[in-house]
């Protein structure tokens, strides 16, 4: 066998993506679907923020509903400029009034560090404006998400901010507490 002959061949164009399985599966929820007759602002008034990771399904942890909240999702659950930006739109423009921050364990951004940034500009030829944000301490990174959420000159309603670290083995919430402990207590 030569080693053309060892390559897998290339994908065949006419078989279906994982976008082309995703459509058609709309198509059939569209058949079924009715207007629920809801508008922007969720039910519940929070606004959630999570980590993107694919093992989180939110709505069945948190027991919620379709209207019930805001969903903001992106690598680590961490809150940045952009977080901000959606909720200061989710409360100035759309009623939210509670936040709810959820990190989870066995977290990719763990093992990530600021490198990534010089790998991808040295492969890509440009540096990304972005920050990794990556952690090494859960309960480290919630603390600081919960602040930079209380101290965003942005936000209206910075009362209700509560922060946690989702366990994917147990299904659990642990909140973490604001206040860090001492060494040694």
């Amino acid at each position: 066998m030569t080693p053309a002959e060892s390559m897998p061949s290339a994908p065949d164009a006419l078989a279906p993506t994982v976008t082309d399985r995703l459509v058609a599966a709309n198509r059939g929820y569209a058949d079924d679907f009715a207007d629920p007759g809801m508008d922007a602002r969720p039910v519940l008034r929070v606004a959630v923020v999570a980590c993107m990771d694919a093992r989180l399904d939110l709505h069945a942890a948190l027991g919620l509903e379709l209207g019930d909240c805001h969903t903001i999702r992106n690598a680590g659950g961490v809150v940045t400029d952009d977080t901000i930006r959606s909720l200061t739109i989710s409360q100035r423009a759309l009623g939210t009034r509670s936040v709810v921050l959820i990190h989870h364990t066995d977290c990719g951004l763990l093992n990530l560090t600021e490198e990534f940034r010089f790998e991808l500009e040295a492969e890509v030829g440009q540096r990304p404006a972005w920050s990794v944000e990556s952690f090494r301490d859960l309960d480290a990174d919630v603390r600081q998400s919960i602040r930079r959420v209380e101290t965003s000159p942005f936000l209206l309603h910075t009362d209700d901010v509560r922060g946690f670290v989702f366990d994917v083995r147990t299904g659990l919430l642990r909140e973490v507490s604001v206040e860090q402990i001492p060494a040694g207590d």
